[in-house]
């Protein structure tokens, strides 16, 4: 079916519920999914109209080009309607692509440090940070779940839950292996050392949206550690979550409260299997999709940043800004959140009109 026939079908569905939702003696079931699909076909359906307004406006517009009295009022009519159109009709385009039900949702990070030894942690606890001043920017609420550091003050692996609007929608695209190059404080003769983290973005799991038998748990605890080893308390109050079909594990030592830990870390391990399964379905769907932007293959380089030039380079989409010092405090990173979602909805669009 052509776009335009998707259109058409949209509005006549959007028609036939309205005349079926004032039938006399309609089930409240049936009149409750009527009216949650009436309220979503019509945002798009308002705008699908409004195309077609604008549309008529130009063919009335052109029209009137004939005309020498009308003719400049018309010239100025069509640069307006030029402007406008093109615009409205992306609207309608974008309103059409498959909606990811997890975007409205929060979400957990997760970043650890990879090749590169302390450097590695000292970049991943830099990371780490960026991604909560980028939280404070939004007014999302940024709560450290748990943290393994070294002694210099880096991170082998940081996990926080951020809470917000639209959370996950800002950040799904950050997950995968981003890459450092810059002279560690730690090297003496002035060398560029490459190092890497990885950072994993998983949206925050209800209890809804996945089931775990509490007989496929095992849960064991253990005394908090903080860095370099020294004990924050002298309790058992870290929780280890081990979900044994699949070996998933969550942890969490924040709170001194074992329930806390617990609640925690159930949090983690239901959102870490809702992904896992949100990955497997995602690859069955983009078996014949290339050079998708948003694989959230963990394992991929993303992007790489480098201190001796000042630039960020995102290699997904070829973007280079020479904004590091903003990344770092996470101002800039919107720049590049903005570029990645636009490319992901052009991806989209293009393989919606092939289909």
């Amino acid at each position: 079916m052509s776009l335009e026939g998707k259109l058409d079908s949209l509005v006549r569905r959007f028609e036939e519920v309205q005349s079926l939702l004032v039938q006399p003696d309609l089930p409240s079931a049936k009149m409750t999914a009527l009216s949650k699909e009436l309220s979503d076909l019509t945002p798009v359906v308002e705008k699908i109209r409004e195309v077609q307004k604008l549309r008529e406006s130009q063919a009335e517009a052109e029209a009137l080009l004939a005309d020498p009295d009308m003719r400049a009022l018309a010239e100025d009519e069509l640069i307006d309607l030029k402007k406008r159109l093109p615009a409205l009709e992306r609207e309608v385009q974008l309103e059409l692509l498959p909606k990811d039900e997890a975007d409205a949702k929060n979400a957990i990070l997760e970043v650890r440090a990879g090749t590169g030894g302390e450097e590695a942690a000292l970049f991943a606890s830099e990371l780490f940070r960026m991604y909560e001043r980028y939280a404070a920017s939004q007014r999302w609420k940024f709560e450290v779940m748990d943290v393994n550091e070294t002694g210099i003050g880096g991170f082998k692996e940081a996990i926080a839950n951020i809470t917000g609007k639209n959370v996950f929608a800002r950040l799904k695209f950050e997950s995968g292996v981003h890459r450092v190059q810059r002279v560690p404080v730690t090297e003496a003769g002035g060398r560029i050392h490459t190092s890497a983290a990885t950072v994993a973005v998983l949206p925050e799991a209800e209890e809804v949206d996945v089931s775990i038998d509490e007989k496929d748990l095992r849960i064991d605890t253990y005394r908090s550690q903080g860095a370099g080893g020294q004990h924050v308390n002298t309790t058992d109050s870290a929780v280890r979550i081990t979900h044994i079909p699949t070996g998933v594990v969550a942890a969490c030592q924040e709170e001194k409260s074992q329930h806390k830990n617990k609640d925690k870390a159930m949090k983690m391990l239901r959102s870490k299997l809702y992904e896992a399964e949100r990955e497997r379905l995602a690859s069955e769907r983009a078996a014949n999709r290339k050079g998708q932007v948003g694989s959230g293959d963990r394992s991929e380089r993303i992007r790489t940043y480098n201190f001796p030039q000042g630039r960020v380079t995102d290699h997904r989409i070829n973007l280079t800004l020479y904004k590091l010092d903003q990344m770092m405090v996470g101002l800039a990173l919107d720049e590049v959140v903005d570029a990645l979602t636009a490319e992901d909805q052009a991806e989209r669009l293009a393989e919606l009109a092939e289909n």
